[in-house]
């Protein structure tokens, strides 16, 4: 756990008793604050009040009288489509609000450091896709170099529920938009931004203020190296932002889309090929094609920003190599979960938007795809160029058919229920071809998350193999 600093006395209000919620009370009362907490549903609230922890309805009028800060949980919206009346309540109080993110940049470093030969260092990577296998591919290679380190944010462990750094430690933090756009302090010595497509857009009033939320790990926190992907306006006109010209090798230029060169300090990834570039000369190169944890260009570009993050840690190019090649990946991310008869069965879940489905729709050839759920804004358009591979697309959902009209040119069935998909896909899929669960939009229709949507899959697939 790492104690709250700064708070010692202090009555501080936290909104949303989940997992983060409650790690972030445990770390403000282990710092001597005195945590007053409130959550909507009566079963967090008796959860909390089972460690002690007092409750009290911070939307009643007065509620805040005492209170020093508000800390909201990072799933609890606080502006946008309409203001959380909490949090709305305590911004005309005057009371300052924060959320757990914030509590760890404040609270992560102590005294103990100066006996360290080696200062901890922690590394936070956002973006809209990708974020969670780069960070878990960063943490394996370190682990895989024997460098201390730690998962956590978004991935892993809440962040104040990890451990004191240790001498030379790495933390290795996943921030999503909803945690980056409300932290009061954001200090990493490293941050990454991987890619920015349409995502949360409800959240954060369009994409103008999706990318703020995500600007403001680089803008507020001024990390001393960047590692920006610069295939989209955004990340181009970020890394320009932090830089003071193509030489300055603070930032990391990296692509999937072109070869970088020039003075400054490159990464990108063609036709399976990594390549690193400083000052104008090739300094190290991977051959991708052959990682298996790692299929597809939107893994090359994940492959990108772990290798920049490492090499900026000081480790060589061929141990960073090395490690790719142990790299399982992860659970629902282009996971491949069976492989019969010729076909390959993968279950990416997490392409949870048309972008992420896209990518993973280029990573493979002879397609069965399974879509469909609840649908985002922006449509499918541009879901629909990466489609060339696809022989036929089974759509799951409650909207399984207006979601099927969208996918002009694609031979589309719907079939509503995963069971159905399944099945279908399993009997028709030839020789050759894969079957990909990669549906394009949220599970929240039929499935309380997307990893239960996979599992899903897989435990169908593998019934229907067996």
């Amino acid at each position: 756990m790492i104690p709250v600093v700064g708070y010692k006395g202090h009555q501080i209000a936290v909104l949303g008793l989940g997992r983060s919620g409650l790690a972030t009370a445990r770390a403000l009362r282990e710092g001597g604050a005195i945590p007053i907490c409130w959550d909507d549903n009566p079963a967090a609230r008796a959860a909390a009040e089972d460690e002690g922890f007092a409750i009290k309805e911070l939307a009643k009028q007065g509620a805040f009288e005492g209170i020093t800060s508000l800390i909201v949980s990072p799933g609890i919206p606080h502006l946008y489509p309409t203001p959380n009346p909490v949090v709305k309540a305590a911004l005309a109080a005057g009371v300052a609000v924060d959320n757990d993110i914030g509590l760890f940049f404040r609270s992560f470093a102590t005294r103990d450091w100066d006996k360290f030969d080696t200062l901890p260092k922690v590394v936070a990577v956002t973006g809209s896709n990708g974020k969670s296998t780069t960070s878990a591919l960063i943490h394996h290679v370190l682990e895989a170099a024997n460098r201390p380190c730690q998962l956590a944010g978004n991935i892993g462990r809440g962040v104040l529920d990890i451990d004191p750094a240790i001498d030379g430690e790495v933390v290795v933090l996943e921030l999503s938009s909803y945690q980056t756009d409300l932290a009061r302090s954001l200090t990493p010595d490293i941050a990454v931004f991987t890619n920015l497509s349409p995502d949360h857009l409800d959240r954060h009033a369009g994409m103008g203020g999706y990318f703020a939320a995500k600007r403001r790990l680089f803008a507020e926190g001024g990390p001393d190296r960047a590692v920006i992907g610069i295939d989209e306006d955004e990340g181009l006109y970020l890394a320009n932002q932090l830089s003071e010209g193509l030489a300055d090798d603070r930032v990391i230029r990296m692509s999937v889309d072109q070869k970088l060169t020039g003075p400054g300090w490159q990464v990108f990834a063609k036709k399976g090929f990594l390549s690193e570039y400083r000052k104008g000369k090739q300094v190290g190169s991977i051959d991708l094609r052959s990682v298996k944890g790692l299929p597809g260009v939107h893994n090359h570009q994940n492959a990108c920003a772990a290798y920049a993050v490492c090499r900026a840690l000081g480790l060589a190019p061929r141990v960073i190599e090395q490690a790719f090649h142990s790299f399982a990946g992860l659970p629902h991310r282009s996971q491949i979960i069976a492989e019969a008869g010729g076909v390959t069965y993968v279950n990416d879940s997490k392409a949870t938007n048309v972008d992420a489905a896209a990518k993973a729709l280029g990573a493979f050839k002879k397609i069965r795809w399974i879509c469909g759920g609840l649908q985002k804004d922006g449509g499918l358009e541009a879901v629909q160029a990466a489609t060339g591979e696809v022989v036929k697309a089974y759509v799951i959902g409650r909207e399984a058919a207006t979601f099927a009209m969208q996918l002009g040119g694609v031979e589309a069935e719907v079939c509503t229920d995963m069971e159905t998909a399944v099945a279908k896909a399993v009997a028709e899929a030839q020789e050759g071809e894969t079957v990909l669960l990669a549906p394009a939009a949220a599970s929240f229709d039929q499935y309380d998350s997307f990893e239960k949507r996979g599992d899903h899959f897989a435990e169908l697939v593998k019934a229907q193999l067996s």
